[in-house]
């Protein structure tokens, strides 16, 4: 066992744990008040659905042998024969800690698609459709990309940390999934601004602290890969963040902090494919590249008409679009018109599999249960609907800073009490 490389793993999993409540965040704070904890809970019950599905049979269907490069098999299931003391090949690491690591991707993965579906989703149908994306679409997929024997792993398509597995594969089955469930009541017409930018700039900066063990983490080794991943997010996010900020300054006028936190987002993202192939200079193109077409990207569901509440499809389909076909030309080894052909055969070959599996998921759901809210609940808001909760308390509005009611106050209260 290599005790430096097992320790950095599992602080990489960790890190990639706190990315999903930073996500939670950065959703949380883009909605609206109303659904801000619905927002919140869509994906903290991915930690909680995945995990347990991961230990389950995730593992096994993922990793375990290969069934003509498109799926393992159920050797495994339940950590089946893995003791603590079980290695993982050549890396000298315990299979467990790769197990919690890859579990951590498998939680992420579906909630990157709940930005899509904000506001008016059934909390039950999304906790079935979880479920069920993971087992039939999430477990293929990595299995594909990053399992000996998975077809897109021997083609040799470049993809470190999961910008096949994981963006694009989140943000075309939110495309599917939006046009299963339909529009927001009142898209295009009334104002859907973020109610707590401050919360969405929390959100991002999690995500980005998280996104280091994503990355690096992925090479399961403390070693230059890791180190040169590392370099490679910061710098190509950071670039991101400014190509942005520039395209929204000479489209909109205005440099905005909503601009900036998904700016940084969009470099995490491309970035995420492509980084342990590519140079600093490599990660500074690419960051660009992903900020100014990503910032482009997000307008198109207003000229399309899909609802895409929170911007997924604008930017973890498009940014992981970019990362992963750039790499075909940046990468320092192997760059090239091959390598850039089997960088969109991955691409396209992820997106065609995952469109028609969401869609028909979504349409199943919403055939038998229903997926879409009742236009009450969606009104009102889904937070009362399906937490009994809401946000903010408003009622402690009226206290004094003396932590007194004033009679006004109380009057008040009691007025609504009455009502």
């Amino acid at each position: 066992m290599n005790g430096a490389d097992t320790a950095f793993v599992l602080i990489s999993a960790a890190l990639v744990m706190l990315m999903t409540p930073g996500l939670a965040f950065f959703y949380g704070g883009m909605v609206r008040v109303k659904s801000a904890l619905n927002m919140l809970m869509m994906s903290f019950i991915a930690l909680g659905i995945s995990s347990v599905l991961y230990v389950l049979y995730g593992y096994s269907l993922a990793f375990s042998g290969d069934n003509a490069g498109l799926i393992g098999n159920l050797d495994l299931v339940g950590l089946k024969g893995i003791g603590a003391e079980t290695l993982t090949g050549d890396d000298g690491i315990p299979v467990f800690a790769f197990v919690l690591f890859q579990m951590l991707f498998a939680v992420i993965t579906p909630a990157l698609i709940s930005g899509a579906l904000a506001d008016r989703v059934k909390f039950s149908a999304w906790a079935v459709f979880v479920a069920l994306w993971i087992s039939l679409v999430y477990f293929p997929v990595a299995h594909w990309v990053w399992a000996e024997g998975g077809w897109l792993y021997e083609l040799e398509v470049i993809d470190f940390a999961g910008g096949t597995a994981v963006h694009i594969n989140a943000g075309v089955a939110a495309l599917a999934a939006v046009l299963v469930v339909g529009k927001r009541i009142g898209f295009k017409k009334d104002p859907m601004r973020p109610h707590n930018l401050p919360l969405v700039v929390l959100g991002a900066a999690l995500l980005w602290f998280g996104w280091f063990g994503f990355n690096a983490g992925s090479a399961l080794a403390a070693d230059g890969t890791a180190a040169n991943m590392a370099l490679n997010t910061q710098v190509g996010t950071g670039a991101a963040v400014l190509g942005w900020l520039v395209y929204e300054r000479i489209r909109h006028g205005a440099f905005t902090t909503l601009g900036a936190a998904s700016g940084a987002i969009a470099g995490l993202v491309a970035i995420t494919p492509s980084g342990a192939h590519i140079n600093a200079l490599g990660a500074i193109v690419i960051g660009l590249v992903s900020g100014l077409v990503c910032s482009w990207a997000v307008s198109l569901k207003f000229k399309l008409g899909y609802d895409d509440s929170l911007d997924v499809v604008g930017v973890h389909l498009v940014g992981g679009l970019i990362g992963t076909l750039l790499v075909g030309f940046l990468a320092t080894e192997g760059a090239g018109l091959t390598q850039f052909g089997k960088q969109a055969l991955g691409a396209a070959s992820v997106m065609a599999f995952t469109f028609v599996a969401t869609w028909l998921l979504a349409k199943l759901i919403d055939l038998t249960m229903g997926f879409r809210a009742t236009e009450d609940d969606e009104l009102a808001g889904v937070d009362q609907a399906y937490h009994a909760e809401t946000a903010y308390d408003y009622s402690q509005a009226g206290r004094s800073s003396g932590g007194h009611h004033t009679e006004a106050a109380t009057t008040g209260e009691q007025k609504k009490v009455d009502a």
